[in-house]
């Protein structure tokens, strides 16, 4: 069954996450949004969150006027996932840390190495 969560209280948590990642980790980070959204694109059902964009490691110097990258944290997945709220913060911690790990071109087989799969 579902953790009941607000979309307003997981929202907090997801800023949370963010605030937990080191300083200078986020200084680095360039052009990149993270949005919340309810559930992932019907092609992707199971996944907690996507980054979608370019990179740092593949930017180069015809990187400009680009819109930015986009991380996503899907809700709903999340909260079928887990079966306590403070499993969903644990949960809702990993899953931002591994797609900002994507924005510095980390792949999928290094963060499941790290624990963060």
């Amino acid at each position: 069954m579902a953790v009941e969560m607000t979309p307003e209280e997981f929202e907090h948590h997801v800023s949370e996450a963010l605030d937990l990642v080191p300083e200078e980790l986020l200084d680095l980070v360039e052009n990149c949004v993270v949005l919340v959204e309810e559930n992932p694109p019907d092609e992707m059902p199971g996944i907690l969150g996507l980054y979608e964009g370019i990179p740092l490691t593949e930017r180069n110097f015809g990187y400009s006027m680009a819109l930015p990258d986009r991380i996503f944290i899907f809700r709903n997945p999340i909260l079928r996932a887990c079966r306590s709220r403070g499993q969903v913060v644990r949960e809702i911690r990993v899953t931002v840390i591994h797609e900002i790990a994507h924005h510095f071109g980390i792949s999928d087989a290094r963060l499941h190495e790290l624990g963060y799969g």
